[in-house]
């Protein structure tokens, strides 16, 4: 059976059906651009149009930049502030004519880890998953079951929010050699630890294909990982929590 994934990125909105039986993608994956300003009905538009590319009429599912609680965001830290309080489900739902569950961006990443990556054999104890790219999103596992939104990303790291210092968006804008962004990223999980002490760290996003430039510089007493579905995580999450949602 073949679920729609859509990630909704800062710079991109892409999608492609995924067999959630095999986590693997029933085509190739399509991209557009996303709309300046990312506005609500801009966005939802821009999620159509990927729809109509696969002439889709069925189930689908996103994965969305923002704390999301019954459908709607709570949040937007990286987004259009008009977004907060919009039903997110229900607007792309109506602009596509699918039925559309939507969820946390790095939440879908790990649900996706967690079910066809390095998490699979990781289904018990304490589980952090981390995506790394313009911002830091979280999703953390409890015997292989999320807590949903815990936007650890902006714990406090020395005064500021942690992804203003850890993130590779902060990376880039600062210029940093990865044995200063490592050093910086390393005082984030640290953080992490202490008030968590999970059994494993799974690390995501663009930024895990360079893991062995930062990756010496990481001292600490959790296991530390490199995700494997890397950047089709979210699209792959988002159909899988789609699919768990029909069935509910």
């Amino acid at each position: 059976m073949a679920v729609m994934g859509i990630d909704i990125g800062g710079s991109g909105i892409k999608g492609v059906p995924v067999d959630i039986e095999t986590g693997e993608f029933a085509g190739e994956r399509y991209r557009l651009p996303t709309p300046e300003k990312a506005k609500p009905d801009d966005v939802a538009k821009t999620v159509a149009k990927v729809l109509k590319h696969f002439e889709w009429a069925g189930l689908a599912g996103a994965g969305f930049p923002a704390a999301i609680r019954n459908g709607t965001a709570l949040t937007a830290a990286n987004i259009h502030q008009t977004w907060i309080g919009t039903n997110v489900e229900k607007l792309f739902g109506e602009a596509t004519g699918c039925p559309f569950y939507v969820l946390n961006d790095a939440d879908a990443a790990g649900i996706a880890e967690m079910r066809f990556g390095v998490g699979r054999e990781r289904q018990k104890g304490v589980v952090i998953m981390i995506t790394i790219g313009t911002g830091l999103g979280t999703a953390l596992f409890v015997d292989g079951k999320l807590v949903p939104n815990t936007e650890l990303g902006h714990i406090e790291i020395r005064g500021k929010d942690g992804e203003k210092r850890a993130s590779d968006g902060a990376r880039q804008k600062k210029n940093m050699s990865w044995e200063e962004w490592g050093g910086k990223f390393n005082e984030y999980l640290s953080r992490m630890e202490a008030l968590f002490w999970p059994d494993l760290f799974i690390l995501g996003g663009g930024i895990s294909k360079n893991a062995d430039q930062f990756m010496p510089y990481l001292k600490l007493r959790t296991e530390v990982v490199t995700a494997r579905l890397l950047n089709q995580a979210g699209i792959i999450g988002a159909a899988l929590y789609a699919d768990m949602c029909s069935r509910a």
